[in-house]
């Protein structure tokens, strides 16, 4: 098969293709970015004496100028301003104790040279990621500045900060632009884009593909399963939805259309599959190494938060997959490859890096010189495979590839500082928690009912927000803006985090900008918009699950938080929950054939009333799936199967 492409741990919903350079630019970009890999891995072992923000600021002064280069049009202007990039990122490492006295009394000199990384940062956001995100930065700023001319009688109304006030809080504090969201970019997340392009190097990305296709070589549903699967292996080592798309779709489209697979639908179980690699361990989204850096614990542990709904969410895919195989009539495909037990014995070595990982971390070795030793064993493991022997060569393109991909969500983390910066100096989290809380508490004063409200409007302000940023920044202005009312009304942190991440992440199927669903359309070649319904429709789990986390304390253990025995039990709660969901979005129940309407909306109830995981809303659910159950064995009508080129 041919090698699909890679995917990456830092693509966003709203990121652009980097243009093709010249020879020498590219050589040259390649230089710069692979001696940034090499600091990034001294920096593991050896860290910077003057402390974090210092590796910081040398950090972004070798990555926005290759922004500026990578991302440009122009020659000439790209090149003026990756030389204003550079002079602006290196200007307080000139006299870097000097620079920290003057804290909330900056040199004009300073403020000058802090303004105009502002805009630079903008300027980065904007090439890589469009309008939408400088929009938004710019808003807040805006805020900030103009905060005292907002009538003193609005929650969010604060007496305003000076312009100087905003640059010291954006270049010399640990809450703007060298604050945690570029710490992660600048520690995490880059060399976690250097694990996977060593993991491109060793064949393994081509492997889990291939293992996928010769898993489900021959049943009714072999075609949906194997995409599901290859999306799920290919997120493992990803945590990209849109570039997940594109490596399992490359490969396991021409399987679906050969089962009878129209392109809407398999596009959305392409995307909705690819979505899910940045929900699964042991590679999540980037954003998820913030959720560990802000809430202080191990990368560990929010893996272990995010098993129990990285089980659920395939769960839901792989019903439904096998629903419309039985209600649409499939057909099996017979897919020529090795048989997977071969591929195993031959090429299974490809998990060891990542179970490495795992137990390194159960260890205590921190999540960056874990990944650094599975790096290393990557590479060494190519070896096993005389086409992937690594040369002098295909290293340096590995270690310069690792650092470019994370050019975008590096742009993305230090336009972030903006954000942080004001919410922190303004109080504007607690002020649009006091908002959320007070929206919900007008319409009842029960308090389970005002926390399900809360969590329900939370769930759309970020869903609408995921609409227009990317991923990474969607949850760091979640976190901050939102966050704080679930955590005013006693939603534990990790609940809310994981609650506030989920969200961010489901805009990459939520219409009209839901870019997984896009790169699935543009490999099928079909619709769009009705491609988006239907990853809408194979990823609804994932968008439920999540209100579970909040809206009752039960809900917590769907986390892997509690006694054993409470996370079995809401586990299995919810899992059937899913299954009865599954049942009202695909019109078939196992057992029973094709549903009608009434057993949809029975199943469709039972489903909500399940994952509310409360004694009483689980006594009331499995009774409305019992019913439902019945009215379809009562109601069953004849002709279940047909093509499914007919709907």
């Amino acid at each position: 098969m041919d090698p699909s492409p890679t995917p990456s741990l830092t693509d966003e919903p709203a990121e652009k293709s980097a243009r093709a350079l010249p020879t020498r630019v590219d050589i040259g970009v390649s230089v710069v970015a692979c001696g940034v890999a090499l600091l990034v891995l001294w920096q593991v072992f050896f860290p910077l004496s003057p402390g974090s923000q210092f590796y910081l600021m040398i950090f972004l002064a070798g990555v926005l100028p290759l922004v500026f280069i990578v991302y440009g049009a122009l020659p000439i202007v790209d090149a003026g301003l990756a030389v204003l990039a550079l002079a602006v990122c290196a200007y307080p490492l000139l006299d870097y104790d000097g620079f920290l006295d003057r804290q909330g009394l900056l040199d004009p000199l300073d403020v000058v040279m802090g303004a105009v990384l502002l805009l630079l940062l903008l300027e980065a956001c904007r090439r890589t990621t469009g309008w939408a995100l400088p929009i938004v930065c710019l808003l807040f700023l805006a805020y900030g500045y103009y905060g005292g001319l907002l009538p003193q009688q609005w929650t969010i109304a604060h007496a305003g900060f000076d312009f100087d006030q905003l640059i010291d809080a954006f270049y010399n504090s640990g809450s703007g632009f060298y604050g945690t969201p570029l710490d992660v970019a600048a520690t995490y997340i880059v060399l976690f884009t250097i694990y996977g392009a060593v993991l491109e190097l060793s064949g393994a990305a081509q492997f889990f593909v291939d293992l996928s296709v010769a898993a489900f070589r021959r049943s009714r549903s072999a075609a949906g399963r194997t995409a599901v699967a290859a999306g799920f292996l290919l997120g493992t080592v990803s945590g990209s939805g849109a570039a997940t798309t594109i490596g399992a779709g490359a490969v396991t489209w021409p399987i679906l259309r050969r089962a009878g697979y129209p392109a809407e639908r398999a596009g959305g179980v392409l995307a909705a599959s690819g979505v899910g690699a940045i929900l699964s361990p042991p590679t999540l989204g980037a954003a998820a190494f913030i959720v560990a850096e802000y809430l202080n614990v191990s990368y560990l542990t929010v893996l272990g938060w995010a098993m129990i709904p990285t089980m659920l969410y395939y769960l839901g895919i792989l019903l439904a997959v096998e629903i419309d195989a039985r209600r649409f009539g499939v057909r099996p495909v017979e897919v020529s490859t090795q048989s997977a037990w071969r591929l195993l014995a031959r090429f299974g070595y490809h998990f060891s890096s990542l179970i490495a990982i795992v137990v390194l971390l159960a260890f205590d070795v921190s999540a960056v010189k874990a990944v650094v030793y599975a790096t290393l064993l990557a590479l060494v493991l190519s070896f096993l495979d005389k086409r992937r022997w690594p040369t002098a060569k295909t290293v340096f393109d590995a270690l310069a590839s690792g650092v470019r991909q994370v050019l975008p969500v590096a742009a993305i983390c230090a336009a972030a500082g903006i954000i942080t910066a004001v919410t922190t100096k303004t109080g504007l989290g607690s002020q649009v928690a006091a908002l959320l809380v007070s929206a919900a508490q007008a319409i009842t004063d029960h308090p389970a009912a005002v926390l399900a409200l809360t969590a329900l409007l939370a769930a759309v302000a970020l869903a609408l927000l995921g609409l227009a940023v990317p991923v990474t920044a969607s949850f760091i202005i979640g976190w901050v803006i939102i966050g704080p009312a679930l955590l005013d009304l006693g939603v534990p942190a990790p609940a809310a985090a994981m609650f506030v991440f989920y969200f961010s992440v489901l805009s990459e199927v939520t219409p009209p900008t839901a870019l997984a669903s896009v790169a699935a359309s543009a490999i099928t070649g079909g619709r769009a918009i009705p491609t988006m319904w239907q990853s809408l429709r194979y990823a609804l789990p994932a968008f439920l699950v999540p209100l579970a986390f909040v809206a009752t304390g039960p809900g917590e253990s769907l986390l892997g938080r509690g006694a054993v025995t409470d996370v079995l039990w809401v586990g299995a709660v919810a899992f059937v929950a899913v299954a009865a969901l599954a049942v009202a979005t695909g019109g078939w129940m196992f057992g029973v054939g094709r549903a009608g309407t009434p057993t949809r909306v029975l199943a469709g109830l039972a489903g909500l009333f399940l994952l509310y995981l409360h004694p009483i809303s689980i006594a009331v659910g499995a009774g409305l799936l019992a019913v439902a159950a019945v009215v379809g064995f009562v109601f069953k009508t004849k002709g279940d199967s047909h093509e499914i080129v007919a709907h």
